[in-house]
């Protein structure tokens, strides 16, 4: 009787070891479980740590919690501009609700892969060339949105979605590259020319100030003279302007009282000169009187 009982408490023993080892789960902390009993979903979601089900009628699938990276494969397109480009990106996504990935989508991971690549090809076609190489923080965040809206009824989140890379045919590359050199060429072109007209107005200060001081002409010339000779030039060209030479006449003018002076003087003395000689020709000759004029001829 007694080793009936203990036989029969061993059996019921092992039956229940047995049974733990088939029904006992463990469940991930950053996973979640959700329990189909007879095909049917359970109501609660199984969270982390150790779980039982009833064997051969309760099934446990796990799901991940974690956020996923998933590269969108590149992606034929032509934009609105009507230029052939080849863009990737890379989408972030999460599981919020267990249940509804389980249940409402037969796999989330190819759904959402879909989904971002036909929404990939939709905004490529809406967007410009310009608006993908430069503006792609609003084409990021109208990408999301797309992918968004059916993920929410599969209980899946986007976290965060970003064009990776832009592959642009090199004819394009070649045209762009022509645009860039012949816009930066434009701007130095006009750089140059405001540095030349900031420039000549220096010079016509310069050259009212001279006008009005003519010692600095002569200065401004030493400098250059200066400038030149240092150079250790065999040959010195120096240019000789003449307004140096009007200076060096209105440095020294001769009075305007004492020039006339002279000429009188001397137009006297010339019209004296003739009476003169005429008087003392007659006194040698010992004729007394006025002296004689000269006979006049018809």
């Amino acid at each position: 009787m007694v080793e009936a009982l203990v036989a029969t408490a061993v059996a019921v023993g092992s039956a229940g070891i047995v049974y733990v080892m088939a029904a006992a789960r463990v469940v991930k902390q950053y996973e979640r479980g959700v329990v189909f009993r007879l095909g049917k979903l359970r109501g609660s979601v199984r969270g982390p740590g150790f779980t039982l089900i009833l064997p051969f009628a309760d099934r446990l699938h796990k799901v991940n919690m974690q956020i996923v990276t998933m590269p969108v494969p590149a992606q034929d397109g032509i934009t609105r501009d009507n230029v052939t480009v080849r863009v990737d990106a890379v989408i972030y996504f999460k599981v919020v609700d267990p249940a509804d990935a389980v249940v409402q989508v037969e796999d989330y991971r190819f759904a959402v892969s879909q989904m971002a690549q036909t929404s990939l090809r939709s905004i490529i076609g809406k967007s410009d060339l310009d608006d993908l190489l430069s503006n792609r923080e609003k084409l990021n965040q109208g990408l999301e949105l797309m992918i968004d809206s059916p993920a929410m009824g599969w209980g899946v989140q986007i976290d965060r979605v970003e064009i990776k890379d832009v592959s642009l045919p090199e004819t394009m590359k070649r045209s762009m590259a022509r645009q860039a050199e012949a816009d930066r060429e434009r701007r130095a072109r006009v750089i140059n020319a405001d540095a030349e007209l900031q420039a000549s107005k220096k010079l016509a200060e310069a050259a009212g100030v001279m006008s009005q001081q003519p010692a600095a002409l002569q200065l401004r010339l030493l400098q250059t003279v200066v400038a030149v000779a240092a150079e250790k030039n065999s040959t010195l060209v120096l240019p000789f302007p003449v307004e140096l030479l009007r200076f060096l006449e209105r440095a020294a003018p001769l009075p305007a009282a004492e020039a006339p002076a002279p000429a009188v003087e001397a137009v006297e003395a010339e019209a004296s000169a003739p009476e003169a000689s005429g008087a003392e020709a007659h006194s040698d000759l010992g004729i007394e009187g006025p002296p004689m004029e000269p006979p006049s001829i018809p």
